[in-house]
Order: C-alpha cells, then structure tokens, then sequence
C-alpha cells in the first residue's frame, strides 16, 4: 500500500470506465454468481488531515448485471432490490481509520432506503498521472455484508437441503479516482 500522503487535498470524482462496483453471492450453496453495477458515480474529497477525508457515492440499480437478463430483471423486482421504488444504492463514509497498510473505511451503505453502517477493508494503491496530464489516485475497498439487513429476502427453500440464494454478499470496489 502506498502512502496517503501522495493524495493531494481537494475533490476528487469517480472515473467509471476504469472502476468496478462488483459482488459475489452463493447459488444452490454449491457454486458463486458474480455481479456487478454497470452505472454508477461519486466523489472523494480529500482533505489535509487524509483521515478525515470523505466518499460519497451512488450506484443505478438497473444498471445491474449478473450475465443473464432473467436473473437481472429478477434482482430489479420487488422480490430484491425494487428498482421501481427504491432506483439508487447510496454510499457515505462516516470514518476512515488505521495507519502504514491497514485501513478500514466505515460508510453509510443505503439500500432499498434502509441505512446500515459497513466496515470496509480499504487497500490505497497510489497515485500516477495518465498520459494526458490527469492525476490519478487508485483505491480497492471489500466487505461481507448479510443482504437480510437490507430487507433483500427473497429465497426459496431446496429439497436437498439448504437455500436457493446465500445471505453473505461479498461486496468489492476496485476504484480509480481522477483530480477534479
């Protein structure tokens, strides 16, 4: 892990074409189903004291991809994530801490518009400037969350024994920042 000092204060955005908003969630209780939010946005800004800097962001719901459209539409439905009513995912940090290589990233997460708090692993991985001039800053941030808290709770029981669809969702965000 680099060191926080590279950041320089300020705001600084989301670049969502080299960002990922990814999770992992069990099937059948034998075999994983990834998924990812293809639209989404935020901003960081950075302050002297890099401690006290803050992440705000917002994911689209229907932007949703799991590589199969019934399984997709199924996740936008009331059953999940009722991108009807509720068509946004919401994240705010509340307290970064921790020091060298170890951080944990304490945010807001909002789903469905239900607000519960989430440590996050947080790996900073340095600054660069891209070749047209842009300061970059990358970050990579995980967390296991039960998608319960969220009243996400659709499920179906199976004959063998066991659930359709796993309540631990590992949530992954590989983010590039760009200096605003």
């Amino acid at each position: 892990m680099s060191n926080l000092d590279q950041l320089t204060p300020g705001t600084w955005n989301v670049d969502p074409t080299h960002s990922s908003l990814t999770f992992v969630v069990r099937h059948l209780m034998v075999s994983k189903v990834r998924g990812r939010f293809g639209a989404f946005s935020g901003t960081a800004t950075i302050t002297d004291e890099k401690l006290l800097s803050s992440v705000t962001a917002t994911a689209e719901v229907a932007s949703i991809d799991t590589s199969d459209a019934g399984r997709d539409e199924h996740l936008k439905s009331a059953d999940f994530f009722d991108a009807a009513s509720f068509p946004t995912i919401g994240f705010k940090s509340t307290k970064i801490t921790g020091s060298g290589d170890s951080y944990t990233l304490l945010a807001d997460l909002t789903i469905k518009g239900v607000t519960k708090s989430v440590a996050f692993d947080l790996e900073f991985d340095g600054v660069g400037q891209d070749p047209w001039g842009n300061t970059k800053a990358g970050f990579s941030a995980e967390a296991e969350v039960n998608r319960k808290d969220w009243g996400l709770e659709w499920n179906v029981a199976l004959e063998t024994g066991g659930v359709l669809v796993g309540e631990k969702v590992k949530l992954a965000l590989d983010i590039q920042l760009v200096k605003a």
